[in-house]
């Protein structure tokens, strides 16, 4: 068992795709593949479920999972200790990000990531993806934490996803439509419609699925903020569509969380520029194993 291969394998769990697992390391989809059979002959068992659309862990790979960070975490401390020798690591690491990042794995990567490297400063911009993208393509940001558009990010990006979810409505808990077990998006048409600002990377995956549904799309209230969102549905104002991953939302009686129908999944990355321009520090980011966060 190498740990190259285990590599490949936490990268497939945590990307759930062999497409985007092989990016991520930067080989071909066949050789992810290749690895990944072999380490399941070796082990005796199936690690994936596979089917045309999607990869998911089996018991086998749930019980390996633990495993696999463990030893990329040893290996990361390894590299962490001897460039601390070698002084390469010194400077900021210059992150952006959108709203959400609290509940995301990033500032638990970034508590490990202090601890490997406390000569390292980390500078953290708060923004829009609208506003944040550009400023990685124009090198004043290391990377930045944004949603993952429909359409992708586009040639020139790699992006490492830190969340899989889905949007969720919050319904005021005296209204009827709290009771329900789910909202269509017609609901919304009905009822003025609390959400995100054009400006928000997940704007356009809700105007997509408006679009999908056949039902207009017209927001009355706009904020990327989701704190305020929820205070503007608990003062009757209307229903808000949210990322259901914000922490919170669900422990407040005013406001209950209803799923909205057809789902709207989301993904928010970590995203940097492709090809020699990673700093030093974003390198040492970037090696550090995915915290756990119950896969």
């Amino acid at each position: 068992m190498e740990v190259r291969t285990l590599r490949y394998f936490l990268a497939v769990a945590e990307e759930e795709s062999f497409t985007r697992a092989a990016a991520r390391c930067h080989v071909a989809q066949p050789a992810i593949s290749q690895q990944i059979r072999a380490l399941e002959r070796e082990l005796g068992e199936a690690l994936f479920e596979r089917d045309s659309r999607t990869v998911r862990l089996t018991d086998a790979g749930r019980a390996l999972l633990p495993h696999a960070r463990a030893v990329s975490a040893s290996v990361a401390a390894a590299k962490a200790e001897f460039a601390a020798r070698s002084g390469l690591l010194t400077g900021t690491l210059e992150l952006g990000a959108a709203d959400g990042v609290e509940s995301s794995s990033l500032p638990a990567l970034l508590g490990t990531f202090h601890r490997l490297y406390p000569g390292v400063g980390v500078q953290l911009v708060e923004g829009s993806s609208a506003g944040l993208i550009p400023q990685v393509r124009q090198g004043s940001l290391d990377a930045v934490f944004v949603a993952v558009p429909p359409e992708g990010l586009g040639p020139g990006f790699e992006h490492r996803v830190l969340i899989r979810d889905e949007i969720v409505a919050l319904v005021a808990a005296g209204r009827p439509q709290a009771q329900l077990a789910s909202l269509s998006l017609d609901e919304f048409a009905a009822s003025p419609l609390i959400t995100y600002g054009p400006d928000s990377g997940l704007y356009t995956r809700l105007r997509t699925a408006f679009e999908a549904a056949r039902v207009p799309f017209r927001p009355a209230y706009a904020t990327n903020h989701v704190a305020l969102q929820l205070e503007l549905v608990a003062a009757g104002v209307g229903i808000a569509l949210a990322a259901g991953a914000v922490r919170g939302i669900t422990r407040d009686p005013r406001v209950t969380v209803v799923p909205v129908t057809p789902r709207i999944p989301y993904a928010k990355a970590l995203m940097w520029r492709a090809g020699p321009h990673a700093s030093a520090p974003l390198r040492a980011l970037l090696d550090l194993p995915h915290p756990d966060q119950g896969a």
